[in-house]
């Protein structure tokens, strides 16, 4: 019976409830599926699906928001070394605006599932529905701290998004995007008044369009 567990049961000593459920039904690819950048006022949005090997599960993953830096870098890279398969989802500022964001985070999340080596047979996906997809899934709340799975594609989407931010500091050095990833500190809405959004910035977010709005009655003066 031991042998069994170990050959068909996630064996990481938290989160794994919904994985064994999903195996106890027979199901044998678990993605978890969660995004990151939602609530950013810049860059893109990301979503990452990851299959773990359920026999080699790197201690440690836990919700991404809860990691050091410095943790979720080590995590993220041994994720990937030891994962089945990981697959990463983007959809840019533009596309958000046009679609709006909820719409924006179910295509980064399905272009994610489309880009596995390892289709998936089953979706634990972070709060998210997923209808029209032909993958049975569940939406648990707050995943990240309930599915192992969830967590370490919290992960890696949160990691993928900050290496996008950092790039593109670099392109528009006047945001700070490098420090505070996109999203709406005192900083960033300061350097925002100064400076006016940049083609990064989502526009049909508040804080940005008041911003151009300001802007717009500036040069009509």
């Amino acid at each position: 019976m031991q042998a069994m567990r170990a050959q068909y049961f996630f064996e990481n000593a938290g989160m794994c409830e919904l994985e064994n459920w999903a195996v106890s039904k027979g199901y044998r690819y678990i993605g978890g599926i969660d995004e990151a950048g939602r609530g950013a006022l810049a860059g893109p949005v990301i979503a990452a699906c990851v299959i773990l090997d359920r026999q080699n599960i790197p201690p440690g993953i836990a919700d991404s928001k809860s990691l050091s830096g410095t943790k979720r870098e080590s995590l993220y890279e041994r994720i990937c070394k030891t994962a089945l398969c990981v697959g990463i989802g983007t959809v840019d500022p533009d596309m958000i605006d046009r679609i709006n964001i909820l719409s924006a985070t179910k295509l980064a999340m399905k272009k994610s599932i489309s880009s596995m080596c390892i289709r998936p047979d089953f979706l634990l996906i972070d709060a998210v529905k997923l209808l029209d997809i032909s993958i049975n899934s569940l939406s648990p709340v707050k995943g990240e701290k309930k599915s192992v799975s969830i967590a370490a594609a919290s992960i890696i989407a949160k990691v993928q998004r900050d290496r996008i931010m950092v790039e593109l500091s670099s392109l528009y050095p006047y945001y700070g995007f490098s420090s505070h990833k996109g999203y709406g500190t005192a900083l960033h809405k300061k350097h925002l008044l100064e400076y006016g959004p940049s083609k990064v910035h989502r526009y049909s977010y508040k804080p940005v369009s008041e911003v151009c709005t300001q802007w717009r009655s500036k040069n009509l003066k």
